[in-house]
């Protein structure tokens, strides 16, 4: 919490940007229950009482429940499967159409044609319902019942049906609950039954009637297919005679279609090109080694020639000895000489081996490039006879799709044709588990559920209700409110106290003298010289706690800082004098209307360094006496002969005194009382007070009830620190 110095700005008029600590919403919530405890606590009685009457005003109700399994997969005797794939749909989407199938309208019919509830007068009676064309307003009587009227009555039952039944799945399982409530034990026990055998009975019947019309219509399609399967067999066989296409080898796929297919030319033609590149990988090579063996310095020729690789070692060895010599000997030595020939008919033998060898590469190469033209020309021979037989092929393959396609066709149909007239559409994939039993106790209404509804209900009833009354309510209750709203500075928040609140103030150690003590302190820190010398009390309204927030700081201050005048300056109502024990025979309106002798107007209150002059006799208009120069005369006076001179002016509500006493005073201090005042009336007033120009010194919160707001503004620790549980009290200290 800030210090009290904090709540100030530095003229003393506003709040500082530090604004007060504000309760925790939860704490807020908590608070204004409080507040409204009573009215929470009838809301949530009424409740509980309107529950348990309602409740034992009801029908007893008895459920039947049946219990079933729905396989996934259905039992399959045959291992052939059936015309409805069962793995087709996810399980989440195959089990959420069972449980629709089972709420479904259809199935309600099955089960009220089944039971002929429409005749039965105990259903209708353990619902609660009058059958149709019956009862006090019926023209009927006992005439026989017309179809129309049946049909009606039909459907009413097929509408009790579906608004009593409940479908339960057991969560990770394929088990289903079917639950009927009815006030009848045995009828709810029957419907229960019949319901889970009808949903049986009705999911045979339909793979019953999808098979018998699949069958008839799969024959139709059989005898279709035939006969275009054998036409088009004729048409291929014909049209490859015609053309000479003659068909090595097909392969089929694992569908029966047609993928390759090789022909006599194409097989020739194959074989043919396989050779003509080998033949062109032989020229390559051949092609490669003349090449390399042209290249001046080639190292292929001594790497395929060891006679040339033989000669090209000596030539080596001689030119190293004719080099050796050329050291020792001048070249036209004898031996140099001989050397230097010896090295040149070794180049000489070189060369005529490397010319033989290419000419032996340079054979090898027209042999190779012969046989790969002729290979070439038999090629595109054969290449212009595939060809023709391609373009043949185009129309071919034409008629051998449409066989591949009627042949599929007919032998899926013809294998689905004989798997749905052995597949088991007896089977069923529905099993009871538990058939429902009679139920023996009712299953509503439960006293202890509704018991907890009704409490439910009552707590939010009570919330809203306290919600709506704290919106509507515009008082402040919290010391945090004040600058937040009204932004003026707070100057202390005075509590209740539970016995009078002038006697609470001659005790300095009681509560409400403490809290006076600490508005006395915020005082100091309004102005550059400590507590103002002038000052004025107001309000917004009568009875908020004014006048004895006026008397309660003159007290304060006689006991801490000097002498102190109390001045009741509300001479519309004045009261201050008779609440003190004093006489109000003469006083300020005396002065105001031109008495100058202004000592005999104070008055002794018995309290040390404290005086009082009372309001005086009632002037026929107080607004044209505040509004001259006299009162301005007479706060100097007293302000030049006591340390502190207080005026209890009237409240703002429709008065203009106060706007005119604040603008003689150095300060006003305005009083609220917390739980009362609407925040609207006294933004209003404040801002009437700053329009004169008044001097707001900050705001005064009367009344205040701590543990109620949960604020905590220092009482019940601060405050009473050091003193005796017992002395917590709570009712109004501050009257006017």
């Amino acid at each position: 919490m800030q210090s009290p110095a904090q709540t100030f700005s530095q003229d003393g008029g506003s709040a500082d940007t530090r604004q007060f600590w504000s309760a925790p919403t939860i704490l807020e919530y908590w608070n204004a229950l409080k507040r409204h405890v009573w009215l929470a606590g009838a809301i949530v009685a009424v409740t509980l009482v309107i529950g348990v009457i309602l409740t034992l005003l009801m029908t007893p109700q008895y459920t039947a429940t049946s219990r079933i399994e729905i396989a996934r997969e259905q039992a399959n005797v045959t291992n052939v499967e059936g015309l409805k794939r069962e793995d087709s749909t996810p399980n989440q989407e195959f089990y959420l159409t069972q449980y629709s199938l089972l709420n479904a309208r259809s199935l309600a019919e099955r089960v009220e044609r089944r039971l002929r509830l429409s005749s039965n007068k105990d259903f209708f009676a353990a619902h609660g319902v009058t059958p149709e064309g019956e009862g006090f307003l019926s023209s009927e009587g006992s005439a026989p019942v017309s179809v129309e009227r049946m049909r009606g009555r039909q459907r009413q039952a097929v509408d009790l049906l579906l608004k009593n039944v409940a479908i339960s799945p057991l969560r990770g399982s394929a088990l289903i609950d079917i639950s009927y409530t009815s006030a009848s034990p045995t009828i709810s026990q029957s419907v229960a039954r019949t319901w889970v055998g009808e949903f049986a009975q009705q999911s045979m019947d339909r793979r019953f009637a999808s098979t018998s019309d699949a069958r008839v219509y799969l024959e139709t399609r059989l005898q279709g297919l035939r006969e275009r399967l054998e036409q088009s067999e004729r048409d291929l066989v014909n049209y490859a005679a015609r053309q000479g296409i003659v068909r090595l080898s097909e392969t089929k796929s694992g569908e029966g279609r047609t993928q390759t297919t090789q022909t006599l030319a194409s097989s020739n033609l194959e074989q043919l090109n396989r050779v003509l590149i080998e033949a062109t990988a032989e020229r390559t090579a051949a092609e490669a080694k003349l090449r390399a063996a042209r290249s001046p310095g080639s190292t292929e020729l001594a790497l395929q020639n060891q006679s040339l690789n033989l000669l090209r070692q000596k030539r080596a060895e001689a030119q190293a000895k004719y080099q050796d010599l050329l050291v020792h000997f001048e070249p036209e030595y004898p031996e140099a000489k001989a050397g230097r020939e010896q090295v040149a008919a070794l180049d000489r033998a070189i060369s005529a081996e490397e010319r033989r060898v290419r000419d032996a590469y340079l054979s090898e190469f027209d042999a190779a490039s012969q046989r790969e033209q002729d290979l070439r020309q038999r090629v595109n021979g054969l290449l212009d006879k595939f060809d023709t037989e391609s373009r043949s092929n185009i129309q071919y393959n034409i008629y051998q799709r449409e066989v591949d396609t009627n042949r599929q066709l007919y032998d899926s149909l013809l294998q689905r044709y004989k798997e749905i007239g052995v597949a088991g559409v007896g089977t069923n994939n529905i099993s009871v588990v538990d058939s429902a039993p009679m139920p023996e106790k009712p299953s509503s209404p439960k006293l202890l559920i509704n018991v907890i509804m009704a409490l439910l209900a009552g707590l939010m009833l009570a919330a809203i209700a306290v919600i709506v009354l704290e919106n509507l309510d515009e008082s402040l209750r919290e010391p945090g409110q004040v600058s937040n709203k009204l932004d003026v500075a707070l100057l202390g928040a005075i509590p209740v106290v539970d016995d009078d609140a002038l006697e609470k103030l001659d005790d300095p150690k009681s509560i409400l003298s403490e809290a006076y003590m600490t508005v006395r302190t915020n005082l100091s820190f309004s102005t550059d010289h400590g507590v103002p010398k002038t000052m004025a009390l107001t309000s917004t309204s009568p009875a908020e706690g004014k006048s004895t927030s006026a008397y309660s700081l003159a007290l304060v201050l006689g006991r801490t800082s000097g002498s102190v005048v109390l001045v009741d300056v509300d001479m519309r109502r004045p009261i201050l004098a008779s609440r003190l024990g004093l006489q109000n025979i003469r006083g300020v309106s005396n002065f105001l209307a031109g008495d100058d002798n202004w000592e005999q107007l104070v008055q002794d209150t018995g309290k040390s360094n404290v005086h009082f002059i009372a309001a005086g006799p009632t002037p026929p208009s107080a607004s044209e006496l505040l509004s001259g120069e006299r009162l301005a005369l007479f706060v100097q006076k007293l302000a030049s002969r006591y340390d502190h001179v207080i005026l209890d002016s009237p409240p703002m509500l429709g008065l203009s005194d106060a706007p005119l006493i604040a603008n003689v005073v150095e300060g006003v201090v305005y009083v609220i009382e917390a739980d009362r005042t609407a925040v609207r009336a006294s933004q209003a007033a404040i801002q009437r007070l700053r329009d004169s120009r008044a001097h707001l010194l900050g705001a005064l919160l009367t009344k205040y009830r701590a543990k109620q707001s949960g604020y905590g503004y220092g009482y019940g620790y601060g405050y009473g620190y050091g003193r005796d549980g017992a002395e917590d009290g709570g009712v109004d200290g501050a009257r006017n």
